[in-house]
């Protein structure tokens, strides 16, 4: 199999609308182009096929050598039709396309589709084959649509400039029944110089076309059961990373919904949390002010037990020096605090405790005087 790196030159002038090809010289041609890849790229694998305008506002490159026939059939869509052909030019782009391809053990071809008249002279044309002679590229010529005595020797007195050892050629396609991709197909465009066999380029130029023959893949599977059975699997092999693709690309998208749904649940939290440390910090408050009151009720009981039982010796009236014990008892300070630390949740040390006993201590003094006084009077 020939390893070949090839440019496609597209004649989309405004002569392509006519229809003396079926449906459109155009549309004609634009089938022809896309069974010829699909030959190029299934003889070889590692084959590459480019694609250029030569009308409109000027030369444009389609898409450089590739091997990604996908790539190339979706370069046909949409073309604009205007202008005049620029032959040289379209031919001087593709050399440098092919100049720059990455494979340089790719062997280079130049396929010119020309379906309508060529404004160079005879000499310019017959040194563009010369130059690409010299630059070992092979170059094949399509010619079709527009009958002219002018443009027929200007083609091919370019091929006999370009032609070496019989590796370009030319092939004229009248108008007719016959469409331009019927004749071609038998062509040596097609069989590469009797390298791979017109069969196998056929089929494979079918496969391109996309079931032109009406089997599945346009290949006919008792004519060639192992091309089938490749492209079957290549289908096969492809629908299956397509779908691979859309299940990751639907677990990336559940992944980020639950990612969001779970930012959502972290923002909740941290209110709740916000929410419990409020509450928590307001059951703190009211604790503590619970504890003051029982401290406070433990306080008093403690000061209601002495007190009751000053009352009790006072109304007793028998012995006073029993009064005089008592006073002494409460005017002990740290004994007061020592009955204080056994009861629960009462702290001596705290300061309105301290105080309090300090007003104790001095209240006792004063019966104490009020005592001392009462026993001078009697």
């Amino acid at each position: 199999m020939v390893l070949e790196a090839t440019m496609i030159c597209i004649d989309n002038s405004e002569w392509m609308r006519n229809g003396d090809y079926s449906p459109s010289r155009f549309q004609a041609q634009a089938d022809a182009i896309n069974l010829i890849c699909g030959a190029k790229t299934q003889s070889n694998p590692e084959n590459t096929v480019g694609l250029l305008t030569m009308a409109g506002k000027g030369v444009r490159v389609l898409v450089t050598p590739t091997s990604d026939l996908g790539k190339i059939l979706a370069c046909m869509h949409g073309l604009e039709i205007g202008g005049e052909m620029d032959l040289a030019a379209g031919i001087q782009v593709a050399q440098l396309a092919l100049k720059h391809r990455q494979n340089k053990k790719q062997q280079q071809r130049i396929i010119v589709f020309a379906g309508s008249p060529i404004k160079h002279e005879k000499k310019a044309v017959e040194m563009i084959g010369k130059k690409l002679k010299k630059n070992s590229i092979a170059l094949d010529i399509v010619n079709f649509g527009q009958e002219d005595e002018g443009k027929t020797e200007k083609l091919e007195a370019l091929l006999s400039a370009v032609n070496n050892n019989d590796t370009s050629h030319y092939i004229c396609v009248p108008p007719g029944q016959n469409a331009l991709s019927d004749v071609l197909i038998s062509s040596p465009i097609f069989t590469g110089d009797g390298e791979g066999g017109s069969g196998f380029a056929a089929a494979a130029a079918a496969a391109a076309a996309g079931g032109v023959s009406g089997f599945d893949f346009g290949v006919d599977p008792n004519l060639d059961p192992e091309l089938a059975l490749a492209l079957r699997v290549s289908m096969e092999e492809e629908r299956a990373r397509q779908e691979a693709a859309a299940r990751r690309a639907a677990e990336d998208g559940s992944i980020q919904e639950q990612g969001g749904e779970e930012k959502s649940t972290s923002q909740d939290a941290t209110m709740t949390d916000l929410a419990g440390t409020s509450e928590t910090e307001t059951r703190t408050n009211d604790l503590t002010e619970e504890e003051n009151a029982l401290l406070q009720q433990a306080l008093k009981m403690s000061m209601d037990e002495p007190a009751q039982t000053s009352e009790m010796k006072d109304t007793d009236m028998s012995d006073s020096s029993d009064q005089t014990d008592a006073n002494k008892v409460l005017g002990d300070q740290s004994f007061v605090s020592s009955i204080l630390a056994t009861l629960p949740g009462v702290d001596p040390n705290d300061p309105s405790i301290k105080d309090l006993l300090a007003s104790m201590q001095t209240q006792t003094e004063d019966e104490n005087d009020k005592g001392k006084e009462t026993k001078e009077e009697k």
